[in-house]
């Protein structure tokens, strides 16, 4: 399938494309933007893009008044099929937003309940009680997503909220050749209504990709042979950029480890999910780290621990956000891409992500641990790669069992013999291929 061995790039794109922070009705073809950007994506070597709420809401998108059509401040369903188009020609996949567990106060079928109450032929589409009231006053009570009443929680086991949410999907697929969902809030998503998501999208197209936002719990509950094929790694997110601002690699190496290792015990072993140093959710990378120098070690683990890379707009080339200042603040209009150090880096990390299947698919032992060094093999079938991270500002002399092997650094090309101990410059990553 496409997304063997493919990295995600993030768009959040009222932010990026500096839409008004509501709905003001008038059409914009701003998502014609992206076609800007689509060198500097092919140049990071990443393969699909991975856009944000993109359909007609009120406000931030995942208070969804229309499922057909795209946001006016976006412009219209052309504009984006023209973008769809433009980054399949190029060889990039597209993935959108599948906000299928709730949707904006303006949506129409819960206009209707407002208006005509128990009348209305979608009452049983929301989880409605006309024993109460809403926040808004609406003369009856309903659910809403943890308590945010804007976000109107759908009825996901009604047969006719599922078929109108499938056929929704297949003109998606249809109109504009999207290759997959990320669903939001997957984690509360009724199970059934995901397995025949999975076999309606299955059904049309084999190699389509379905993955799930999961903040908690247990992935293998909604990532198998039956529902998704991936979810969002929250567990490794902190231990990421915690591990280099504690100087405690044995953090992130422990839960890597502990979900990814060979062993039978290991909670996550075979599963391919995707990883984030930050998102549209969160605080920037280069915000949260105490040394930015680490920015380059930090995304050189990222594609190469198990899983799926994804990279948030902006942050490859270091731009920051802090979430306590708003997430209008994590999503900000960018005029054009930078390059920079850090941008050329995860352009070489993800074309060793994407050429090397051990990379991609491998394996994942630790070799060598300390607080400061993180040494670890990733191995698919006959190929092995050593991947050597040192969060120090100090170099570093390693000694450990790789086998008294010789091999070839992914990014330099340096050649590297492990039978004498091996240099770790400051601050770095390096992925060697064994001979």
């Amino acid at each position: 399938m496409w997304f063997e061995n493919s990295s995600i790039y993030q768009i959040y794109p009222f932010g990026f494309c500096g839409a008004p922070r509501e709905n003001d009705g008038v059409v914009v073809p701003r998502i014609s933007k992206v076609l800007d950007f689509i060198p500097h994506i092919k140049k990071l070597n990443l393969g699909a893009v991975y856009f944000c709420p993109v359909f007609e809401s009120s406000a931030h998108g995942y208070d969804t008044k229309d499922f057909t059509k795209i946001d006016v401040r976006l412009g219209t369903n052309e504009d984006f099929k023209k973008v769809c188009d433009a980054l399949h020609e190029n060889g990039i996949c597209v993935l959108l937003d599948g906000v299928f567990n709730h949707v904006g106060r303006d949506f129409f079928a819960f206009r209707d309940v407002k208006e005509h109450k128990w009348d209305s032929q979608y009452r049983d589409w929301f989880h409605i009680s006309f024993d109460g009231n809403s926040c808004y006053d609406d003369g009856f009570w309903y659910e809403g997503w943890e308590g945010h009443f804007e976000l109107v929680k759908l009825n996901l086991q009604n047969p006719d909220v599922k078929q109108y949410l499938f056929d929704c999907v297949g003109r998606w697929m249809d109109e504009f050749g999207i290759d997959g969902l990320r669903l939001d809030v997957a984690y509360m998503l009724d199970r059934q209504f995901m397995r025949e998501l999975r076999g309606f999208c299955t059904w049309k197209n084999p190699d389509f990709f379905l993955a799930g936002e999961m903040i908690h719990g247990n992935y293998n509950d909604i990532v198998n042979g039956e529902m998704l094929h991936s979810a969002t790694n929250y567990e490794c997110f902190k231990g990421l950029y915690s591990s280099f601002n504690s100087m405690n690699m044995f953090e992130i190496a422990h839960s890597l480890r502990n979900r990814f290792g060979s062993e039978d015990w290991c909670m996550y072993r075979g599963l391919r999910l995707i990883n984030f140093a930050d998102n549209h959710d969160v605080t920037r990378l280069a915000s949260v780290l105490t040394d930015k120098n680490q920015l380059i070690p930090a995304y050189g683990l990222l594609f190469s621990m198990p899983g799926i890379p994804c990279v948030y707009y902006g942050s490859e080339w270091g731009i920051e956000g802090r979430k306590e200042d708003g997430d209008w603040n994590l999503r900000p209009f960018v005029d054009a891409p930078m390059e920079n150090e850090l941008t050329a880096f995860i352009a070489k990390a993800a074309d060793a992500y994407r050429t090397n299947r051990s990379l991609s698919m491998g394996t994942f032992e630790v070799l060598h641990l300390t607080n400061r060094q993180f040494i670890f093999e990733r191995r698919f079938e006959n190929e092995r790669i050593i991947v050597m991270v040192n969060a120090d500002g100090c170099e570093y002399t390693a000694h450990f069992n790789a086998n008294a092997g010789c091999g070839t650094e992914l990014l330099s090309g340096t050649h590297y013999d492990f039978g004498g101990g091996s240099v770790l410059p400051p601050y770095s990553v390096q992925y060697v291929k064994m001979a």
